[in-house]
């Protein structure tokens, strides 16, 4: 029974549990991606993984499962592809995690139900109401299609290569030759040097 308990812990995600699922994460970049091309447009698996650095196979496995939830159509063949359906547009963040994730909870005592009996008495429980409240309504109220519109969906323009300006370096016969008129020029000079005063 103990090394079972002990198994569970090390196959436990590292990080805290309130952290968002990757799968859920890949589904959230994918979705704006997808929600960021021009209407009817369809990409292909290759090019959703190179814009949304997420790998290939993981990948399509949720987009399958952003397909069940009517949020994405997907299509075979040469032409085919994943598409942005109305309804994928116009999803809330919310909607699409829990597509993904099913129901967001910061605690099991924010759920509906008798899933833990110190809530009438504990005094984090309003605590950690107050703060699902929060989080959901920010959820709900975003959009896909209102962060598809944001400048960093959108891929940047290329920017133009800067150009260097050179200085133009002086030609080296000007050079020698003033060096060799310096030197002609103190060539005669007796150098001058400083008296010496010895003590008496």
């Amino acid at each position: 029974m103990e090394k079972k308990a002990h198994r569970e812990d090390t196959l436990r995600p590292a990080g805290s549990p309130m952290q968002l699922t990757r799968a859920a994460d890949y589904g959230i970049r994918a979705m704006v991606h997808l929600a960021s091309l021009p209407e009817g447009t369809r990409a292909q698996l290759p090019n959703i993984s190179a814009a949304t650095d997420a790998p290939p196979p993981f990948l399509s496995k949720v987009l399958q499962a952003l397909t069940r939830a009517h949020m994405v159509t997907s299509s075979r063949g040469a032409s085919g592809g994943f598409q942005a359906l109305a309804s994928g547009r116009k999803a809330s963040l919310r909607q699409l995690i829990e597509a993904i994730d099913g129901p967001i909870s910061l605690n099991a005592c924010v759920l509906a139900g008798d899933n833990c009996q110190r809530k009438a008495h504990c005094p984090v429980h309003p605590v950690w109401l107050r703060a699902q409240q929060a989080m959901m309504a920010i959820l709900t109220a975003t959009t896909i299609a209102e962060l598809a519109t944001r400048p960093s969906a959108i891929e940047p323009a290329p920017v133009a290569p800067t150009r260097v300006r050179r200085h133009k370096l002086p030609d080296h016969r000007r050079v020698i030759s003033q060096c060799l008129s310096n030197s002609s020029r103190t060539k005669g000079a007796r150098p001058a040097i400083a008296p010496v005063h010895f003590g008496s």
